[in-house]
């Protein structure tokens, strides 16, 4: 499976947790999780293309094409019961990914958005469109990137086209109107987040009619990184 990478199989597992990273990451954003998780529940990362071992392949240009690549590839994994977890840009891509599963009527136990706004909320800021230096800046603030990558020039080469191809992946997005979702929705978000406000986390609860659960953690966008085992903690627990 070209777009799924599972750091830890455990064919017995349950439940199977997939999850998608921030703009610029990839499945390696959660290759330490599965030694926090228990063993029933066994994780893969999906792996967007152009990037780490997909580099060289097209970048996803539009929500709609990615969330229905992403869809047919986790089709063999829906025979048992899954969630789906997501931060920032991963986020969105993973609820296209429910809404469209949920069509075809095998929704996840539960949708984790992470570092994100709810969809309908305009996310325009134009960070795409940066030239090399103002986009390093931006990621510094954000600190979703060693800096180390940042400050060589070699490797910022290889990394700003397909960070800045996620930013317009995310800039471009418009939420469609529909239904809102049967599946649960379990919102995690940073108190100093520069990119979400907690109140723009908690107006995912429109977008269910079942269970919304909201935590708040100290730190900013990627407040997940440095505390990880109480993220993981909460995810085993909603799960």
């Amino acid at each position: 499976m070209t777009w799924l990478r599972c750091p830890r199989p455990r064919p017995a597992a349950t439940t199977r947790l997939i999850c998608f990273a921030h703009a610029g990451g990839s499945a390696t954003a959660y290759r330490d999780w599965p030694a926090l998780l228990p063993d029933t529940v066994e994780l893969y990362g999906v792996q967007l293309p152009g990037r780490a071992d997909r580099y060289g392949e097209p970048l996803p240009e539009s929500m709609d094409a990615l969330a229905a690549a992403v869809a047919g590839e986790l089709a063999p994994l829906l025979d048992r019961r899954f969630a789906l977890f997501g931060h920032s840009l991963g986020a969105l891509v993973a609820y296209e990914v429910t809404r469209l599963l949920e069509g075809r009527g095998t929704g996840p136990a539960r949708l984790f958005a992470s570092g994100c706004a709810a969809p309908h909320e305009r996310r325009d800021r134009g960070y795409a469109e940066y030239d090399d230096d103002r986009l390093v800046a931006v990621l510094n603030r954000l600190g979703g990137t060693e800096t180390e990558v940042l400050a060589h020039g070699e490797l910022r080469k290889l990394v700003l086209p397909y960070v800045r191809g996620d930013f317009r992946l995310a800039e471009k997005y418009l939420h469609r109107p529909g239904l809102p979702l049967r599946t649960p929705i379990s919102v995690l978000v940073g108190d100093a987040d520069p990119v979400v406000t907690p109140a723009q986390a908690k107006a995912w609860e429109a977008h269910t009619v079942s269970d919304f659960s909201m935590a708040v953690f100290p730190g900013g966008h990627f407040y997940l990184q440095p505390l990880r085992e109480r993220v993981v903690a909460e995810v085993t627990r909603r799960i």
